[in-house]
């Protein structure tokens, strides 16, 4: 009983099922699976994310310059334009001056720059983020761009080796280089070079040449003004040129000088001083720019290789202003009644043809084709002058007569105008008078159209010349610039001259043989003389007379075609020629308008100006 009872009592031990096995833990398994993915998930993110960087990197920079083969950037020689007294008249290519360093250049020169550009440029790496942030603020306000946050660092990679094209693209490239700049360079040397490069309107790059250029001075002499004006035309170098628009040059450079006492580098009491003085001299003439293209015409074969060149003109600034005010008041006031739209004007030294002023229509910024020296136009009775030369030397005298009467020649018969037929009368009278048949009877006597050719051709007039009889009365096609050369002749004793305006021309390296065409015998003294006692008949008691000024000595011939078309006077007062046309582009007809009129008129205004 008691074994029974003991494998009784152990039985149940026995027997019992053993405890369940612990179930598998998910959650660890889960997490794994989700840090793989994570894992996964990053790289690929990485993976393309740095495809993506590289692409965009390729994109903004595949055509990106190389900094340091854009530092060493060419440039296009430089033609600097000096009066005929030295005083600056045009520039073209360009224009630099000498590289100045840092220490050279009055402290106000650099700082008028950092005040008025970037004030945090020597704390900044090159770019300015308080300056973006507050840009975009202030732009978001306005809803338009009014602020712009580029440091100094970005506008010189801009200016050294980007186009100006605005956009993204453009602008990551700005960021870039101006980086590679703040690290390749210090702050004063990215400084000196921004003031040796930056580009300062009318062709000039970098601060003295932009002093030498608008102040004659170069860029370590300038006055704190002056210096305000320079560091004022980064912003809009065109807008505000002081050639070109003083007034607002002067407006930026009191901004300028606002910003350097509100920068703290002077106080307001000066820079309320410094706004006081700035002054520019306006420029004494506006369209010479007319001469200045004639002028540099064909330099390239004139001077090959020379690189810069600094040319000292014929041009007389005096005389071109009262040449081009007379013109514009002329075509202002009785110019408009007689419906002339231009005009043109040559002002020539008689003795070697140096031209000293020069019109070429009306406004030069408005049409600047050149009236005096391309456009062809017919002459009228202008031409005459080589028909009575022509007879001159076929052995005739001003005092030999021609007949008046009227002519007809096949189906032409010159008309004389107001002129009542005499009969016979001398030449002298016959060219004074302008009488038409009288010219053609003398052209027939004298060999012909050819033979008149002939002898414009001799002094100078290139054109086309009809090949019959109306060519006496001016049907050729001639240029103003010729024409007046011509006339010279008759002024200097029978010397044909060749127009030109370079007295002086020197490169960097030496002075230069400017061309030039020594005067040349053409005719002989006589018939010279002979022509100059016809020409002053002209203006003293024929068609010329309006052209006439008390107390000078003055000869010329008018000119005037078909349905007043063209109308010419050409005149000599000692030691100058002056040659004048009115008409119109379009060849439409002037109303009222003759050689004897406007233009003789004109003539006696710009003389009367003139002292002898």
């Amino acid at each position: 009983m008691a074994r029974s009872s003991a494998r009784g009592a152990r039985g149940p031990a026995l027997s019992a099922p053993l405890p369940a096995a612990p179930a598998p833990q998910t959650v660890p398994r889960r997490r794994r699976s989700l840090l793989g993915w994570l894992l996964r998930t990053a790289l690929l993110l990485a993976i393309w994310g740095g495809l993506a960087l590289g692409a965009a990197l390729i994109f903004f920079t595949w055509d990106m310059p190389r900094p340091e083969a854009a530092l060493a950037t060419t440039r296009r020689p430089s033609v600097t334009l000096e009066a005929s007294d030295g005083r600056l008249l045009a520039t073209s290519g360009d224009l630099y001056g000498e590289a100045v360093r840092l220490a050279e250049l009055p402290a106000y020169l650099p700082g008028a720059l950092l005040a008025v550009e970037d004030r945090r440029f020597r704390s900044h790496f090159g770019i300015d983020v308080i300056g973006l942030a507050r840009a975009a603020i202030a732009n978001w306000r306005a809803g338009r761009v009014v602020q712009g946050g580029s440091t100094l660092t970005q506008q010189l990679a801009k200016n050294l080796f980007l186009t100006p094209e605005r956009n993204l693209r453009r602008k990551v490239q700005e960021a870039l280089l101006a980086l590679w700049l703040e690290q390749r360079f210090t702050k004063d040397q990215l400084l000196e070079i921004y003031l040796n490069r930056v580009y300062l309107g009318g062709g000039a790059y970098g601060v003295d040449a932009a002093a030498r250029l608008y102040f004659g001075v170069p860029a370590a002499r300038v006055s704190l003004w002056q210096a305000a004006i320079l560091a004022g035309l980064p912003k809009a170098p065109s807008r505000y040129n002081p050639r070109v628009a003083p007034d607002a040059a002067i407006h930026r450079g009191a901004d300028v000088l606002a910003a350097m006492a509100d920068a703290g580098l002077l106080t307001e009491a000066r820079a309320a001083a410094e706004a006081e003085r700035m002054t520019l001299p306006r420029r004494p003439s506006g369209d010479a720019g007319w001469f200045a293209d004639w002028a540099q015409d064909d330099l390239a074969e004139a001077y090959p290789g020379s690189g810069d060149l600094r040319l000292r003109t014929t041009l007389d600034l005096k005389l071109q202003a009262i040449v081009e005010a007379r013109m514009e008041a002329l075509l202002a006031g009785p110019g408009a009644a007689g419906h002339v739209g231009q005009g043109a004007v040559v002002v020539m030294d008689a003795a070697d043809g140096a031209v000293r002023a020069m019109v070429g229509g009306r406004a030069y910024r408005a049409s600047p084709f050149n009236r005096a020296t391309t456009a062809r136009r017919q002459p009228g009775s202008a031409f005459k002058p080589f028909v009575y030369l022509a007879a001159l030397e076929q052995g005739m005298s001003p005092d030999d007569t021609v007949s008046d009467a009227p002519l007809t020649l096949g189906r032409w018969s010159p008309g004389n105008g107001h002129w009542a037929s005499r009969g016979e009368i001398t030449l002298e009278t016959a060219l004074a008078q302008s009488v038409n048949t009288a010219a053609v009877r003398l052209l027939q006597r004298s060999g012909g159209a050819k033979a008149a050719a002939a002898v414009a051709q001799r002094l100078g007039v290139q054109g086309r010349f009809a090949d019959n009889a109306s060519l006496a009365l001016g049907t050729a096609e001639v240029t103003l610039i010729d024409m007046t050369a011509a006339y010279a002749a008759f002024g200097n004793g029978g010397l044909r001259v060749t127009p030109y305006g370079v007295a002086r021309a020197e490169s960097a390296e030496r002075l230069l043989a400017a061309p030039r065409t020594a005067p040349q015998r053409a005719i002989t003294p006589d018939a010279a003389a002979a022509m100059r006692r016809m020409l002053a008949a002209v203006v003293r008691g024929g068609t010329g007379r309006a052209a006439a000024v008390p107390g000078r000595s003055v000869a010329g011939k008018t000119g005037t075609t078909q349905d007043s078309r063209d109308a010419w006077f050409i005149g000599l007062a000692e030691p100058l020629v002056i040659g004048i046309w009115l008409g119109n582009d379009d060849g439409s007809p002037m109303e009222n308008v003759s050689g004897g009129t406007l233009p003789a008129r004109l003539f006696h205004d710009i003389l009367e100006e003139i002292r002898p």
